[in-house]
């Protein structure tokens, strides 16, 4: 297996499988609405408001996550972690903990403070996030599941408190994913 950070031309691809791992699992409306998102997500990748890396077995796509930028008025550099796809034919194996693992070093590697997440508290866990309280770090739009706010410190301090709400990419700025 294989791990690279992606650009434009992977947009095709990384719609494929968002679309179609999250049909498996959710459903097709599901499976359409995350499709969508990470197909706009794959079109604006600038490798600074948005990083997307995959990971490949035998050239094909069978994993890939997005880092988005979270903007504050402080000089603060924190980025979110979604959406996440691994193939269905995959799961299970350990290939989503270390594409995270491998995306989350590349952000340190950039000088990244803070990574948050919005997902499965069991899950993303066992790769370091917790509980994140909106009186640290508020999410850009209100939460529907406030259990799913996590994060993580990429650097020895621990996660700062910011008292603002963050600016998103704008192919976040839409409750439905919140």
């Amino acid at each position: 297996m294989k791990h690279r950070v992606f650009d434009k031309s992977n947009q095709h691809e990384v719609t494929d499988l968002f679309t179609s791992v999250f049909t498996a699992s959710e459903g097709k409306k599901e499976g359409k609405l995350i499709g969508n998102l990470a197909s706009k997500l794959s079109s604006s990748i600038d490798n600074q408001e948005i990083v997307s890396l995959g990971t490949y077995e035998n050239e094909l796509l069978i994993g890939a996550i997005f880092f988005t930028r979270l903007r504050f008025n402080k000089s603060i550099r924190v980025y979110m972690l979604a959406p996440v796809a691994v193939s269905t034919e995959h799961q299970g194996k350990g290939i989503g903990q270390e594409l995270i693992k491998y995306g989350l070093d590349e952000l340190k590697n950039r000088s990244v403070d803070v990574a948050v997440t919005y997902g499965d508290p069991s899950f993303y866990s066992k790769i370091g996030f917790e509980a994140l309280s909106e009186n640290v770090i508020q999410a850009p739009l209100e939460l529907s599941m406030p259990v799913g706010w996590l994060g993580q410190s990429l650097t020895e301090e621990q996660i700062p408190v910011i008292k603002e709400r963050p600016e998103c990419v704008s192919e976040f700025n839409d409750p439905v994913y919140w």
